[in-house]
């Protein structure tokens, strides 16, 4: 009886096996990818520390920052959607600081205020340093003879505003840019969807394991049975 069945027992153990590790897997993703959204809020929740040069990447994205600048009225497009004000444009502007140039992200443009004249005035900002990852493969060039932009790149952007490679997304000005609405950062777009891929994995392994009963029990009837 053993020998015929030894195929579909190993069969359905493996298939089991493989399908409830990738399961457990995504529950360690789960937790991991969790920790790293507490760790975002937590920073997004601090109070503002002035702006510094002396920042990375992987050491200070999400920090909140206070700054005061001048923008400069040299800004690019980029059309988003589906934004927590809607349809339009993030006003990525150049703004001048004791610093020298950075980018600023001020936040949502209309659509039909594209030519709209941008507030050339002192502010006193808070936002949060950012390093987008909007770009990929598939992205657009930028037209630029019509200023519209399709992702936010650090180093394409500060090279065609001639300014330092760093952006702040601004949380609120002062004064404020009346032509927008600012879009600060928050993890609400931030994905953490590994439960619905762990309950998935497990669903498939009982779905195996089922199945794989199956084909024991007919293994083992009899043949007339199973005619």
């Amino acid at each position: 009886m053993l020998r015929k069945i030894l195929f579909p027992l190993i069969l359905g153990l493996a298939g089991c096996g493989v399908l409830i590790s990738l399961g457990l897997w995504q529950v360690e993703r789960l937790a991991w990818k969790a920790a790293i959204l507490e760790d975002i809020d937590t920073r997004l929740a601090a109070d503002p520390v002035p702006l510094s040069l002396d920042v990375t990447e992987d050491t200070h994205e999400y920090t909140r920052v206070s700054l005061v600048g001048i923008p400069t009225g040299d800004e690019l497009h980029v059309l988003v959607s589906g934004t927590q004000a809607g349809t339009g444009y993030r006003v990525i502007s150049k703004v001048q600081t004791a610093l020298g140039p950075i980018l600023v992200d001020q936040g949502l443009l209309a659509l039909d205020n594209k030519d709209a004249r941008p507030l050339v005035a002192p502010m006193d900002m808070t936002g949060t340093l950012l390093w987008p990852d909007d770009q990929n493969s598939s992205t657009p060039d930028p037209d630029l003879d019509a200023n519209i932009w399709f992702a936010r790149n650090i180093a394409t952007m500060s090279a065609a505003l001639d300014a330092q490679p760093l952006m702040v997304v601004t949380t609120q000005t002062s004064p404020a840019d009346p032509r927008l609405t600012p879009l600060p950062v928050n993890t609400a777009t931030i994905k953490n969807d590994h439960f619905e891929y762990a309950v998935t994995w497990f669903l498939l392994a009982f779905v195996w394991a089922t199945m794989s009963l199956y084909l024991i029990r007919r293994t083992l009837r009899p043949k007339d049975a199973q005619d």
